[in-house]
């Protein structure tokens, strides 16, 4: 790893207190980078040399806090990876989800990214250079039944993100996705355990089957949060300068058409 990529960057990493977005968070720091981060509540650890906001990035109020403060400590943003999200509605499938379910979903894993891009493009746009990365998922091609309002709000990421790229890449802005598959992160665990207390079985068998529901993993292991980071890294640098517009799977050859 070059410790020096990304010296004199200035990026913010949404949701980068826990999993995915830790991870994602820890990496740009360790490249060099100033970093600074959100997440709803204090993290449990400090955040080593990494700036950190609380702001509920699913409210249009804090998703402003958030990037109002990361203008204010970083003077502008050169990176904006937007990791907020995850499922929140329970086993029953669509007929036992109300409007709120929805919404929920909907504000926290596609209207906080449009939000975060649409206060701190135009200063990118201003210098004729920038990076977006939104952290979609798997799910938007393999909806499963717990997670059908994430799965939903996910597609729509994936679209918005396309046509964002289409729009500010003659400004020099480039705009890309990351898909993940089955990540080991604290929600893909817990879920984890709750199907095996569920189903009286063990863990490690518990795995699998969460596993199989998406189709199996063909590499043979879920996803570490560091596999995840390491592909939004590699977009948001130089060496991947002529990538624009694109979703990137990375989920061990779960998806049977990428």
């Amino acid at each position: 790893m070059d410790d020096t990529e990304f010296l004199g960057k200035r990026v913010v990493v949404t949701g980068g207190t826990r999993g995915i977005g830790a991870a994602i968070a820890t990496r740009f720091a360790r490249a060099g980078a100033t970093v600074f981060t959100t997440a709803r509540s204090e993290p449990v650890a400090p955040l080593d040399g990494i700036h950190f906001v609380v702001a509920d990035l699913s409210t249009a109020e804090g998703a402003s806090i958030a990037a109002t403060r990361a203008t204010e400590v970083l003077g502008g943003v050169d990176v904006l990876v937007n990791g907020v999200g995850g499922s929140t509605s329970g086993p029953g499938g669509a007929l036992v989800l109300d409007d709120d379910d929805w919404l929920a979903a909907i504000n926290a894993n596609l209207l906080s990214a449009v939000r975060m891009d649409r206060m701190l493009l135009p200063r990118m746009i201003d210098r004729g250079s920038g990076v977006i990365v939104h952290v979609s998922s798997i799910q938007r091609h393999l909806p499963m039944n717990w997670s059908l309002p994430y799965a939903a709000a996910k597609a729509a990421l994936s679209n918005y993100s396309k046509g964002l790229a289409n729009q500010v890449a003659p400004r020099g802005i480039r705009v890309n996705a990351v898909a993940p598959g089955l990540t080991e992160t604290p929600a893909v665990l817990a879920r984890i355990r709750r199907t095996a207390a569920a189903d009286a079985i063990a863990e490690e068998e518990a795995r699998w089957r969460v596993a199989d529901s998406l189709g199996g993993i063909p590499l043979g292991r879920l996803g570490t949060a560091d596999d995840i980071a390491e592909m939004v890294v590699f977009l948001s640098s130089e060496r991947a300068g002529w990538i624009t517009g694109g979703e990137f799977v990375v989920d061990g050859g779960t998806l049977p058409i990428a």
